[in-house]
């Protein structure tokens, strides 16, 4: 060794260059303990900006060597004749810190473990991988690691080395790309990002793609976090979720966004905080079962920069938002939503993710998590980047963060969203602008792989579990089971019966004649999927109107279609999703930014409203015709579906059983009296549900509960009933 590397601490001058530049690939190889070949070692410690450096004995705190500074400013070097667990003593301008070194630490993530991370196939990435707070050789800290195959340095900052890329530079695991660095000292509640030096030198600070916590938006640093540690007590919902979750089931769906559903108000009636996960759940539960629904549906809860995205551009794919509370608070909510025996679906988006410069986007100066090619890595419609879920490692990325929410927060099922642009290569893109697959044809095999492996993984991992698609074109099974050829979807949301619907109840009742189709379409296509009707957030916003707003004709009118409309399509085959304000028949068009209309309550139409969809709701739940085989074609018949003069429409509901119920809807606000509709048996038949009723602020045009049946065949039925159909009103009956 000559004079020159003496100095140094035994270092090559390219190696002290790296180092002072943070451009050091390996810093485990120049940095901590060294053998000298003699029994003893040499210690180096890189600590820019360090006024001093001491080694003191782990087990007693004994000054074991002072540390000389080199000619790189920073780099302290020592000599220990004998190999031996030590401590740094760090003099800084602003104090002293103590701490174990980070360099004398071995690898801690196992060859399993990245094996699988490069395979795709790790199940727990969150348990693993991130920022993990973890004990090694009898020290606590927190052990980072990352997925930058392409960076040429990644190093993790934070306040606890003034975010200077210079002091933590990992250890990069060649076998799977990753970097990884044991941290002494820290713990749970310390900010972080990754500095990473990609190609052509550093780019912006990087939040952890695994972090399990954040800093309140518009603040964009990860946060560490604890192992989850709320004390479930919904093991009743859980043992009995799969039968509730079966296809012969009730499933009535309330989605919500948790900010803008209710919140507190400061005194010029604007949001003045959001209410916390756990004050929520204290609102919603008591209300939820109120309304009768089955299960309630949030919007995105994962970290999103943006509010005004409604969470449909995370970019933590696995921490809960920080803007209502901890993920304790979160897991606490979804627990007292089964202990009051509601079911939580989450909005999940898989499809793809927003540009922000501390997101995903070219995370390691690369397109990693992204498709390379804008034709196939860029959508056009929402500025964000498309998941490359051909590459192992971002398709065992968004299975995990899949598995999170339904295995670590007892998710009841995830509602995937934009699942069409995910199916297409070509979706929403004119010709020359898509690049078709190895076959020359527009489906995107790597994502439907990814589709059918998700929902076999998902049964297998959180049994009963939903997995429901939201898919707007004529993807042939897509609630199919995969072994059939299908994607294996639960569910897939009917956005054909919710078109052609609402498109028809806008129309004035004048010309509804001419549209009568619309209504009844839908049943031509009715059990080549297992359908959920939904009328979601997209529907009452961006200058569609509200839900009551859609509606024709005067006050009168448009409450009168809203509750004939509402009727109509809890008594359709396929289960139901209400959007939140609909329910009371809001009139503006939802705002996040604010709470619901909560004021309009005062009013009896708007109260008769929520009660309807209550009664509705109960109805739907207590007879087994209305639910019992809504995915099966012998549960439903046709008894009128060519009355267009008359805009009436009429059916039967089976249960498995044999037990009828009988739909009649008139879409025209002329009250038609002695209206003949055959029955196949029953003396008498009861009104069950009449949407025109007084209680629900309607005229009260009815059939004073029941009607006797006469011997006249009709519709080719033995028997018939002569009934009152109220104007733009619905019925609902069974035998008595």
């Amino acid at each position: 060794m000559n004079a020159t590397t003496r100095e140094n601490g035994g270092l090559r001058q390219r190696d002290l260059d790296a180092l002072a530049r943070a451009e050091h690939a390996d810093p485990f190889a120049v940095l901590g303990p060294h053998d000298d070949g003699q029994g003893g070692v040499f210690i180096r410690a890189f600590l820019p900006n360090a006024l001093s450096a001491r080694v003191l004995a782990r087990h007693d705190g004994r000054v074991l060597a002072e540390m000389v500074q080199s000619a790189v400013p920073g780099l302290f070097t020592a000599h220990l004749d004998d190999a031996q667990a030590y401590l740094l003593q760090i003099g800084w301008a602003g104090g002293e810190q103590v701490t174990e070194d980070p360099y004398s630490f071995g690898p801690q993530l196992g060859d399993m473990d990245l094996h699988l991370f490069a395979e795709g196939n790790h199940r727990d990435l969150s348990g693993r991988f991130g920022a993990q707070p973890i004990q090694v050789e009898g020290v606590d800290g927190v052990c980072f690691s990352v997925w930058a195959p392409n960076a040429r340095r990644v190093s993790v900052v934070g306040d606890f080395n003034n975010w200077d890329g210079r002091r933590h530079p990992m250890r990069l695991r060649h076998s799977a790309g990753v970097w990884e660095l044991f941290v002494p000292r820290l713990g749970v509640g310390e900010t972080y990002k990754y500095e990473v030096l990609g190609k052509d030198g550093i780019l912006p600070l990087k939040a952890d793609p695994l972090a399990r916590a954040t800093e309140l938006p518009p603040s964009t640093a990860s946060k560490v976090a604890g192992e989850l540690s709320h004390a479930w007590q919904d093991q009743d919902w859980m043992a009995q979720r799969a039968q509730r979750h079966a296809y012969s089931a009730p499933l009535s769906i309330y989605e919500l966004h948790p900010g803008s559903w209710r919140c507190e108000l400061d005194e010029a009636g604007e949001v003045g905080r959001y209410y916390n996960w756990r004050e929520l759940a204290e609102r919603l539960v008591p209300y939820v079962q109120e309304l009768g629904f089955t299960h309630i549906e949030l919007l995105p809860i994962m970290e999103h920069p943006f509010g005004g995205s409604w969470g449909y551009q995370p970019l933590s794919m696995f921490a809960p938002t920080s803007r209502y509370g901890s993920a304790e608070d979160f897991a606490a909510f979804i627990d007292a939503c089964h202990q009051g025996g509601i079911g939580v679906l989450l909005d999940w988006v898989p499809a793809h993710f927003p540009t922000d410069e501390h997101g995903l986007a070219r995370f390691d100066g690369t397109a990693l998590y992204e498709y390379d090619n804008p034709l196939e890595g860029y959508h056009q419609d929402w500025n964000t980047l498309i998941y490359n879920l051909g590459r192992n490692e971002v398709r065992g990325f968004m299975m995990a963060s899949a598995l999170h929410w339904l295995k670590h927060f007892h998710i009841d099922g995830l509602r995937v969203d934009a699942v069409a642009s995910m199916l297409y290569r070509d979706y929403s893109r004119k010709a020359g602008e898509w690049v078709p697959n190895r076959h020359g044809g527009r489906e995107n095999l790597e994502a439907i792989d990814f589709i059918r492996h998700l929902n076999g993984v998902a049964a297998h991992e959180a049994p009963g579990a939903l997995i429901i698609a939201e898919e707007s074109t004529a993807w042939p099974g897509v609630s199919q089971p995969t072994q059939q050829g299908g994607l294996g979807f639960a569910y897939k949301w009917n956005m054909g019966w919710m078109h052609d619907t609402l498109h028809y109840i806008q129309n004035d009742p004048v010309h509804r004649n001419h549209h009568h189709n619309e209504m009844s379409f839908g049943l031509i296509y009715a059990y080549s999927e297992h359908f959920i009707l939904p009328i979601s957030h997209d529907e009452v916003v961006h200058g569609k109107h509200s839900l009551i707003d859609k509606m024709p004709g005067d006050r009168w009118q448009k409450f009168a279609n809203l509750r004939a409309y509402l009727t109509f399509m809890w008594a359709h085959p396929g289960k139901k999703l209400l959007f939140m304000g609909c329910e009371f028949g809001q009139w503006r068009e939802w705002n996040h930014d604010s709470e619901l209309d909560w004021y309009l309550l005062q009013y009896p139409e708007h109260q008769g409203v929520q009660r309807l969809v209550g009664d509705l709701n109960r109805l739907y739940r207590e007879e087994p015709a209305l639910h019992e085989q809504d995915c099966q074609p012998q549960g439903f018949q046709w008894l009128i579906g060519d009355d267009a003069q008359n805009s009436v429409y009429a059916w039967l509901r089976w249960s498995s059983s044999g037990e009828p119920v009988l739909v009649v809807a008139n879409f025209t606000p002329v009250p038609r009296e002695g209206y003949r509709i055959g029955v196949p048996f029953g003396e008498r038949w009861q009104e069950l549900l009449n949407s025109d009723a007084e209680l629900y602020a309607g005229s009260n045009v009815g059939n004073l509960g029941a009607v006797a049946s006469e011997a006249l065949a009709s519709h080719g039925q033995p028997l018939s009933l002569a009934l009152n159909l109220p104007p733009l009103g619905v019925l609902i009956m069974k035998p008595a």
